[in-house]
């Protein structure tokens, strides 16, 4: 996010007073034809949030707080208890799940020790080595947050660059140094893989789940665990690979060719973790049996066709089939009518925290340590987005902005979208831009529907998850994203080699991100999301 010399009284008020005017300015302007008095105020309160959060005049999750009582205020939703409704989100709760697990991960240096081993596996040459930096970064980040991850993994690529420098210390951005590329490539590569990565699970990063509950609530449509794999994996495997190669093969080559101290230094500190604890083995089991279960949690088809395969009688298999996976019939339990599932992906991460706690691998001390900012910054946001669709703020919006791109070609749409979202993402974060996109682009759907050759659901869903994906592809900005800002943060970094590297690659990832997608869209979504 763009800041602002906020941080003396002064300047926070003077900034909340410029939000305030804005707001002033848009709810007593006179209401446009088409839209709802209502969606008038919807739309002032999207401006207040929006200014206090690009500017960062106050926290994300201090501005997200005030936009249920503003909605309500401005008679959006007549009961606050309808407009705070939205932090109770299933969603909300995976994401606490998704942290806690994390904690426990990173209570016995499991993550580390992944990150190590992928070093000193892969880091045989000095490309490889930022690869291998890279990739352990991106599968960290699917599962712990992005800020967790390169928090952690910055300082082991400081540790390991210094070998490659051959002194006890980095040289500071800003002095000359002959392997400047390979210092620059790395941290680079931890920032990127740490939002990349963030792309490929429901839970690497908040802008997936924010897109999964508005479907929810504006489409009753749910998009489950491993209905996102099937977007976010082939994500990160085709873009990893291409900011890899932009970065150390065009922009930053490395000059040098013997990284063998880096790769020992990796194995030191592989070797100075020691064996993993008893404790730390439980929560290993419990993590992969968690992952395991959110995937097995989105394959009722084969299941049912193995329950078919044993020889299962139809009754048999349907009230299995029920109690694992959900629907309207019979349960093991003797109940009938809706019923989730025992394996539905948010009951799941509920499961997991209360089995770490009964394991002996944590303590509520070490389970309450997470980012509750991010989990009010999100609940902020659904509450926003819910108060746009009832208000029909987004209907009005989609219509008077965007309509003008019915008849254009698919490619040119998705084009559009992607960089509009990577722009605005380079000015706020990448989970504010995607609440006050993501419902615009679901209403969008709507009206492009009929362009894109879709039903009105379809293409809503098509727009959204677009959106929502490109929203972790901004990269020219330490302000940007939260790796972007502690990498820069390091001091081994200077801007203008990031804004060098950050330019290119959003160019270039709209330009890949639009083709991809296509091809996603054409093959692959309509066989599984549609």
């Amino acid at each position: 996010m763009i800041q602002m010399d906020v941080r003396s009284t002064r300047g926070r008020l003077a900034v909340f007073g410029l939000a305030l005017a804005v707001t002033a300015v848009i709810a007593l302007a006179p209401t446009p034809e088409g839209l709802a008095l209502e969606g008038k105020y919807a739309i002032a309160t999207m401006a207040f949030a929006g200014v206090l959060w690009v500017t960062g005049a106050l926290p994300l999750a201090v501005t997200a707080l005030s936009i249920p009582a503003l909605l309500t205020a401005f008679g959006v939703f007549g009961d606050l208890d309808d407009a705070l409704a939205p932090f109770a989100d299933h969603l909300i709760f995976l994401f606490i799940a998704g942290f806690m697990l994390a904690n426990a991960l990173q209570k016995y240096d499991i993550d580390r020790r992944i990150a190590l081993y992928i070093m000193a596996r892969m880091g045989s040459s000095p490309r490889k080595l930022i690869l291998a930096v890279m990739v352990a970064t991106a599968i960290l980040s699917m599962w712990v947050s992005n800020t967790a991850t390169s928090a952690m993994m910055t300082p082991i690529a400081v540790g390991v660059l210094a070998q490659v420098v051959g002194r006890d210390e980095l040289t500071e951005a800003g002095d000359d140094d002959l392997t400047t590329n390979v210092q620059v490539a790395t941290l680079l590569g931890t920032a990127y893989g740490a939002s990349v990565g963030g792309v490929g699970t429901l839970i690497g990063t908040p802008p997936n789940a924010v897109v999964a509950g508005v479907l929810n609530d504006q489409l009753g449509y749910e998009i489950g665990f491993a209905d996102w794999l099937l977007i976010g994996l082939p994500i990160v495997a085709v873009t990893l690979p291409i900011v890899w190669y932009v970065l150390t093969y065009w922009l930053f080559p490395p000059e040098i060719e013997d990284v063998s101290g880096a790769r020992e230094e990796a194995r030191r500190y592989l070797r100075e973790e020691g064996e993993l604890s008893t404790r730390g083995r439980r929560v290993a089991y419990i993590f992969t049996a968690t992952a395991g279960l959110w995937v097995l949690g989105g394959l009722g088809g084969p299941v049912w066709w193995l329950f078919e395969t044993v020889g299962l009688s139809t009754d048999t298999a349907n009230v299995l089939h029920t109690t694992l996976f959900g629907g309207s019939g019979p349960t093991l339990f003797g109940t009938e009518g809706g019923y989730q599932g025992l394996l539905y992906y948010v009951m799941v991460g509920l499961y997991a925290i209360p089995t770490l706690v009964l394991a002996d691998t944590t303590e509520w001390e070490d389970l309450v340590d997470i980012d509750w900012g991010t989990i009010l910054l999100f609940g902020g946001g659904l509450s926003l987005a819910s108060g746009f669709a009832n208000s029909g703020a987004t209907r009005w919006i989609a219509e008077t902005i965007f309509g003008s791109l019915t008849g254009l070609p698919i490619v040119v749409i998705v084009a559009a979208v992607v960089l509009l979202v990577i722009f605005l993402t380079e000015m706020t974060s990448n989970t504010a831009t995607a609440t006050i996109i993501v419902p615009v682009l679901v209403s969008i759907g709507g009206i492009l529907a009929a362009t894109l050759g879709l039903a009105e659901e379809s293409a809503a869903i098509f727009l959204s998850v677009s959106g929502a994906i490109a929203a972790s592809f901004a990269f020219a900005l330490p302000v940007a994203t939260p790796p972007n800002a502690i990498v820069f943060g390091s001091g081994y970094l200077e801007q203008r080699d990031m804004m060098r590297a950050g330019v290119v690659l959003n160019l270039l990832m709209t330009a890949v991100l639009t083709l991809f997608i296509w091809v996603l869209f054409q093959f692959v979504w309509p066989m599984f999301l549609w």
